[in-house]
């Protein structure tokens, strides 16, 4: 089975050291070829288009930064829709819209092809660690087919219905999430103000009621002042967004994402989009001195 890969950011670089450890035959894109590059000593070879990946491979996956580069590197004219086998399986790792999943998915039945929306939860950690949380959306066939690609880089992996239901999920995981960081970095502030030992603080409460992966992973980096990014604030927001366009159209409140996307967008607004979601904490400090 040759695997096809687009996006060797930060999560997608990992996936492909995790794939190529077991065992599959990898070729990569990335739009900016020396961070592919960076990964051949794997033995994953780069090819220079995404007509190449789709004229050469059996699954092809993608983890792109935003919704309109899916759209274009589905979509395109030199894209995957329009230069992919009959039989292709598409795997869209990147959040995005879950609309252009159900998009993706439509187009991708006209072709002879499948496509599932795959995305993924665990930030940098869990995709180097190769435990990622993976949620679906697609046919049950093309599932069941790429398992033990999905095994390779995650662990917790659940089919939740027909296209774009993976992305429904990863909402709501946004959602969650976007409450945890307040609550966390609020906590740790809390300790930090009151004069406690903010670390011997998030060893306390880890263990309890207040414990949370975020607790357990981020909040040492919070506290180290460590904000390189393992999901960066800038697709926070984009993910938020989309979350909370949803829920207008549904027409139900989201008041917890609300004050999260408005607090992470005035830290995007200040030039901190490229750092890792966990400056939340560095930036509430800042507020408080301000």
């Amino acid at each position: 089975m040759q695997i096809g890969f687009i996006g060797t950011g930060v999560m997608g670089s990992s996936m492909i050291r995790n794939l190529r450890k077991a065992g599959f035959e990898v070729n990569m894109y990335n739009r900016t070829r020396a961070k592919a590059e960076a990964l051949e000593e794997t033995g994953a070879r780069v090819l220079d288009t995404v007509k190449e990946i789709a004229e050469t491979s059996d699954v092809i996956m993608t983890i792109v930064g935003y919704p309109i580069d899916v759209e274009e590197t589905y979509f395109g004219a030199d894209g995957l829709l329009e230069n992919a086998k009959e039989g292709t399986i598409f795997i869209d790792l990147t959040t995005s819209s879950p609309l252009l999943a159900e998009k993706i998915g439509e187009s991708a039945a006209k072709h002879g092809m499948f496509a599932l929306d795959a995305p993924v939860s665990g930030g940098d950690i869990g995709a180097k660690n190769g435990t990622l949380s993976i949620m679906v959306g697609g046919e049950e066939e093309a599932y069941e087919k790429v398992q033990p690609i999905f095994q390779a880089i995650g662990q917790n992996i659940m089919l939740h219905g027909p296209a774009g239901s993976g992305q429904h999920a990863k909402m709501s995981n946004q959602i969650a999430v976007a409450g945890t960081m307040l609550s966390v970095s609020e906590a740790l502030l809390y300790a930090n103000k009151t004069g406690l030992d903010p670390e011997r603080a998030r060893q306390t409460i880890a263990p309890g009621a207040g414990g949370s992966w975020t607790m357990d992973n981020l909040g040492p980096r919070m506290l180290k002042g460590d904000t390189d990014p393992g999901f960066f604030v800038k697709h926070f927001v984009k993910d938020m967004r989309i979350a909370q366009e949803v829920a207008k159209e549904l027409n139900f409140k989201t008041p917890g994402l609300d004050l999260a996307l408005e607090l992470y967008e005035q830290i995007e607004s200040e030039g901190l989009g490229e750092r890792g979601t966990q400056v939340i904490y560095e930036w509430l400090l800042s507020q408080q001195r301000s």
